[in-house]
Order: C-alpha cells, then sequence, then structure tokens
C-alpha cells in the first residue's frame, strides 16, 4: 500500500483524473467479463478499488492544498 501511495503522490492532479478514469473502466469491464466468465484472480476487483480510492483520496488533498494557496 505504501508503494501505491508513493506512486500516486508523486502524480499531478491531470494525470491522476486521466488514471481515475481509466481505473473505472478498467473496473467496469472487469464486472461485466466476471459476470459472464468467473476470474482466476478474485482479488483483481478488489485490488483496482483500493486503486481507485486511493487515487481519489490524494486527488481531492491536492485540491485542498491548490484552493489554500
Amino acid at each position: 500500500m505504501k508503494k501505491l501511495t508513493k506512486e500516486i503522490v508523486g502524480k499531478s492532479i491531470e494525470e491522476l483524473k486521466k488514471e481515475a478514469d481509466v481505473v473505472r473502466k478498467d473496473l467496469a469491464a472487469l464486472n461485466i467479463e466476471q459476470k459472464v466468465k468467473p476470474q482466476k484472480n478474485t482479488n483483481h476487483v478488489s485490488n483496482l478499488k483500493t486503486r481507485l480510492a486511493v487515487i481519489l483520496t490524494i486527488m481531492r488533498q491536492k485540491q485542498f492544498v491548490a484552493d489554500k494557496k
């Protein structure tokens, strides 16, 4: 988790928005695919959700810092 957070903190807000969109699309596609053909790795969905939550949290923190300036 720390490695994921360190990786994401170094990105700008625009990059985080793009990455959040990509993760959301991957998650939607994976949910549809999972209903048709169950996955062997069932943790993949929860890992994507966790990654999305971290991205959105850090993006929100950066927006607060930018608004205070």
